[in-house]
């Protein structure tokens, strides 16, 4: 018996806003999506076209109120190639929340406020 990833879930009160997020911030892009006969979620799937690994964004039309992510202790990390443009990127997008520079780190956060580490390719 083999197991492998497959996905992650964030739960999302703006499905279009955290969409353009992760295309823009990360360059992901939607790789498949399942809308609820009754219209009451959506899950888009997304992929960064090099893994089979995809990031699943649920949103609950009933939702209203944002997320209690607790202490955020929990997060996604990706390699870059290019650690200096990537930090000009997110900087200019707003949206670093946590830098480390001992290590070599930084953590974005997305619109609902999960926080995503971007880490050297060579880490």
């Amino acid at each position: 018996m083999k197991f492998s990833f497959n996905h992650n879930n964030f739960n999302v009160l703006d499905l279009k806003k955290s969409i353009a997020f992760y295309e823009e911030a990360l360059g992901l892009k939607v790789t498949g999506e399942y809308k609820a006969p009754d219209g009451s979620f959506i899950l888009a799937y997304l992929g960064d076209g090099a893994t089979k690994h995809r990031l699943e964004l649920t949103w609950l039309r009933d939702r209203k109120e944002p997320y209690n992510l607790g202490d955020n202790e929990f997060h996604l990390a990706f390699d870059v190639d290019d650690m200096k443009a990537a930090h000009e990127k997110h900087k200019a997008m707003g949206c670093i929340c946590f830098e480390n520079p001992a290590m070599g780190i930084y953590f974005i956060n997305d619109p609902d406020g999960y926080w995503i580490e971007i880490i050297p390719e060579d880490m």
